[in-house]
């Protein structure tokens, strides 16, 4: 099989919200990365996800609330995207509703 992986860098970021089975919460944060996602123009695609259903085993872990997967056609354009004002305000709007991020990028070979 032969993967095609369109961007050259993938921006992944788990959040964890600090009360993940608050409604409120949760419609506030989706209402700030959804804007956030209409209004990145450096990006090639984007998905935001919460856990799958998958089989539980100890490789797997579900403990986020949210999954943002952003693609980026360079190193360069994810770096404009850090002080994009767009990406700030997300930050200003959301961040008192997490309790913790993770972010993991990586380049396609």
């Amino acid at each position: 099989m032969l993967l095609n992986f369109t961007a050259t860098l993938y921006h992944t970021v788990f959040f964890w919200l600090k009360n993940p089975n608050n409604k409120k919460d949760r419609f506030e944060f989706e209402n700030a990365i959804k804007k956030l996602i209409r209004n990145n123009h450096l990006s090639i695609s984007c998905h935001l996800g919460t856990p799958a259903d998958s089989e539980q085993r100890d490789v797997v872990d579900s403990s986020y609330t949210y999954c943002y997967i952003v693609n980026f056609p360079s190193l360069e354009d994810q770096n404009k995207y850090q002080i994009d004002p767009h990406h700030l305000l997300f930050i200003e709007e959301a961040k008192h509703l997490w309790e913790k991020v993770k972010v993991y990028d990586s380049l396609s070979i």
